[in-house]
């Protein structure tokens, strides 16, 4: 991050803003970021960081923090559905993998 406080992980923002032009909207994309409770502290940092990269792409994202719990991926909360996000992006701790990419 170029950002002053460096953070000690990897959010892979890139692939965030990549996600954001692969919506290929017209006009300005909503993006709800769900965070855990451990990176909540660094929220406008992270909100900072992607609103540097998208202007650099010539896109535009209005971000917002959910603020609620984060248990993981399967936490997502379903009623933002009814708030009309383009993209609901949550940080976890691991890696979601397909079933057939599991090893025995």
């Amino acid at each position: 991050m170029d950002t002053d406080m460096q953070l000690d992980y990897d959010l892979e923002l890139p692939r965030v803003v990549g996600e954001i032009k692969e919506l290929g909207k017209d006009g300005t994309a909503k993006v709800c970021l769900q965070l855990p409770d451990g990176l909540k502290m660094n929220a406008l940092q992270i909100v900072k960081e992607l609103q540097t990269l998208t202007k650099k792409e010539n896109l535009e994202a209005e971000f917002y923090i959910w603020t609620g719990s984060n248990f993981g991926g399967c936490d997502y909360p379903w009623y933002l559905k009814d708030l009309k996000f383009d993209l609901l992006v949550n940080f976890g701790h691991a890696v979601f993998r397909k079933w057939t990419d599991r090893r025995e």
